[in-house]
């Protein structure tokens, strides 16, 4: 018997016939003769593996996707409204700009999907009767449901999220830039490290949310309510630590006499203390040579710092979340606890400064987070990262040699095969291998 729900009649797609229905709609997109667009409007898709499909522009509306598998599945554009995803399975799956009004995704995983530019919002179902009139089907159609959800590393930048329900969801990592969340129900979710810059947070209330790390630059939040929420480390626009208007030189100033400090091995200038300093505002600091700078605790996020002179620096506990440090030198620098995460770090030089006498200073990264870094030709050679997460992270390429990886967390990071063998021990997970 078609199931009914609501006064919607649903149809049972068996999963040869999803397959079929899917092929055709492949065919379609391809430009092959016999291809026609995929139609699962109130269609029953209960436990449906549709997982790497190509369904662009799909119809899906009121369609039962509870349990699917859907993993890594192209859903660019579809038409997704009222769908039920209870419990599905989408990580990596494409949702750019996907009509997702009205959704309800219960324990659904979204790790790591793409939904930038979709709509959550509230909607609702209708058809027109014999008179030409539209008739509501589902008459409480409210915004999109998502309690218990795992968004972690989703990509929700210029999401359509006013009005959601997501209490005790996961948005740890996600990248949620100008994405609209007013009124939205955030109750105890968790979001560390997620950036939320020029999002607009009005009336949304994050009671007891973990916001630890979250990036709220430029943010709307008037009316939003943090009752019992974790805000340690939230960076806004206030200063974080001190500000560079307290220091007693501009800091350009500070900065020349700095590098002709280093030029001169001491011989002029004075070295440059900016330990906690809130650094974003400084302009112009890529290619400096900045070599031995003391700024543990300082605040870089965001910035080019590419070509940067930094070998010795002591940059403990440093902020350098999604910094520029393309071709960097960052020999023997002290980056232990630091916040790396979404570095650009492509040919950066991060291995041993020879100090004399045959002694080298390796590179100091130990327990910090390099969640989804670029490292790709980078020099890590001899490298402590003792407990590091180089979580989801590009190593193709990184010269690894006599690196030290105790305990790391590596899950979904891309590596090249020879590397990995010559590093890692047999027995590490969740590493993606490449071919040489």
């Amino acid at each position: 018997m078609m199931p009914k729900r609501e006064g919607i009649s649903y149809h049972r797609v068996s999963q040869e016939m999803a397959d079929q229905i899917s092929r055709r709609h492949e065919m379609l997109t391809s430009g092959r003769l016999g291809g026609a667009r995929a139609n699962f409007a109130y269609a029953d898709l209960t436990g449906i593996d549709l997982s790497g499909r190509q369904l662009n522009d799909a119809d899906f509306t009121g369609a039962i996707l509870s349990e699917a598998q859907l993993d890594g599945t192209q859903l660019e554009s579809a038409i997704l409204f009222g769908a039920d995803f209870r419990r599905a399975s989408l990580k990596g799956a494409n949702l750019r700009r996907a009509d997702l009004r009205g959704v309800c995704m219960r324990g659904a995983n979204l790790d790591g999907a793409d939904l930038f530019e979709a709509d959550l919002r509230e909607g609702m179902i209708a058809e027109r009767d014999r008179q030409g009139s539209l008739k509501f089907l589902r008459r409480e159609l409210g915004p999109s449901e998502m309690p218990a959800a795992i968004l972690a590393q989703a990509n929700l930048q210029h999401a359509k999220m006013g009005g959601v329900v997501a209490m005790q969801a996961d948005f740890a990592d996600a990248s949620m830039r100008e994405c609209n969340l007013s009124r939205a129900n955030l109750r105890n979710a968790s979001m560390r490290s997620a950036i939320l810059e020029n999002a607009d947070i009005t009336g949304c209330d994050l009671t007891g949310a973990d916001l630890e790390g979250v990036v709220m630059t430029g943010a709307r939040l008037e009316m939003a309510i943090f009752d019992g929420a974790n805000m340690k480390d939230v960076l806004r626009d206030d200063a974080m630590g001190r500000s560079v208007e307290e220091l007693p030189k501009p800091i350009d100033e500070l900065l020349d006499d700095h590098e002709a400090w280093a030029k001169t091995e001491g011989g002029e200038g004075e070295p440059c203390l900016l330990g906690d300093m809130d650094l974003r505002k400084v302009q112009g600091l890529a290619h400096r040579d900045l070599t031995a700078l003391v700024a543990p605790g300082a605040t870089f996020f965001g910035m080019d710092l590419s070509g940067v002179r930094m070998q010795g620096a002591q940059l403990a506990g440093a902020d350098l979340r999604n910094v520029k440090l393309v071709g960097a030198d960052l020999r023997g620098a002290n980056l232990s606890n630091a916040k790396l995460s979404g570095c650009d770090l492509r040919d950066a030089n991060m291995g041993p400064l020879v100090i004399g006498d045959n002694r080298i200073m390796p590179i100091q990264l130990r327990r910090a987070n390099m969640r989804y870094c670029d490292l790709r030709g980078a020099d890590v050679r001899h490298g402590d990262l003792k407990e590091v997460d180089l979580s989801y992270s590009n190593l193709v390429g990184a010269n690894l040699r006599n690196t030290s990886f105790s305990n790391a967390t590596m899950t979904g990071a891309v590596i090249t095969h020879t590397a990995f063998r010559d590093v890692f021990a047999d027995g590490v997970v969740g590493v993606k291998l490449l071919a040489q």
